[in-house]
């Protein structure tokens, strides 16, 4: 794609989605960064050249890899800034709980679909209805 004549028709937008994942292990961090991610890529429209960057943050119970590996090692993702952190700790909040904010680049008429995923719908119900 080329970028230079499409950015007239495209805005920066900013990207919200979460899931759960079913235990703090590599495997199932892995799964569900997949999930997430493919979900996000997918109801947008998005490749890696249209994301500028995407932050995880994930709940102190998980922390048997970085989610941000999991997706550098998907290929195509070398140019997308990518980064860990862990989520505020509140009382009552969901258990095992991968969060993301991405930004990245949409057609101008696109409305943004932002995947809540497994137990996380219950961050977002409004969001819970969508494909």
């Amino acid at each position: 794609m080329n970028m230079a004549s499409s950015m007239g028709k495209m805005t920066l937008r900013g990207l919200r989605g979460a899931i759960t994942c079913e235990s703090n292990s590599i495997q199932a961090i892995e799964t569900s960064v997949k999930e997430l991610i493919n979900q996000l890529a997918e109801r947008n429209q998005l490749s890696p050249e249209l994301i500028i960057s995407i932050t995880f943050s994930v709940t102190a119970d998980l922390n048997a890899c970085f989610p941000a590996a999991v997706l550098r090692r998907q290929g195509g993702w070398d140019e997308v800034a990518l980064l860990d952190c862990q989520q505020m700790a509140v009382p009552g909040d969901l258990k095992r709980c991968i969060r993301i904010l991405a930004y990245a680049w949409l057609q101008n008429e696109q409305v943004p679909q932002h995947p809540y995923l497994g137990e996380a719908t219950i961050l977002r119900p409004d969001r819970s209805d969508m494909p």
